[in-house]
C-alpha cells in the first residue's frame, strides 16, 4: 500500500501550469506511474484537505539524452491535472511562492 506522498511525487510549477492554475483552478502534479485517477484524487484530498472534482492524467515518455558517445534515457513519469470542486479554497502550497 503506497502512501499519499508516494503517489503524488511533486507539484509541477512551470509557466504553463501557473497560467492554467490562475485561469481555471487546475493544479499540476507529478504522480507515480502506477497510480490511477482515483488514487491520485484521494492522495490530493489527504495531503491538502480539499475536495477534488476531476483528475486528468497523461504518461510522459522519458527523453533520450546523450553525453559524448554515451546514450541514456530519462525515466518515464505521469502528469496529473487536478481540478478542485467549486467553492474549495486554493491549495496553499502553490500560493506560498
Amino acid at each position: 500500500m503506497k502512501t499519499a506522498h508516494q503517489k503524488i511525487k511533486q507539484p509541477l510549477v512551470t509557466e504553463k501550469s501557473t497560467i492554467l492554475r490562475e485561469r481555471t483552478g487546475v493544479y499540476c502534479f507529478q504522480a507515480d506511474v502506477r497510480a490511477n485517477k482515483i488514487e491520485i484524487a484521494k492522495a490530493v484530498e489527504a495531503l491538502f484537505g480539499v475536495k477534488v472534482a476531476e483528475v486528468r492524467t497523461s504518461r510522459v515518455r522519458g527523453k533520450t539524452k546523450r553525453v559524448g558517445r554515451l546514450q541514456s534515457r530519462r525515466p518515464d513519469w505521469k502528469k496529473a491535472w487536478v481540478r478542485l470542486a467549486p467553492g474549495q479554497k486554493d491549495i496553499e502550497f502553490f500560493e506560498a511562492t
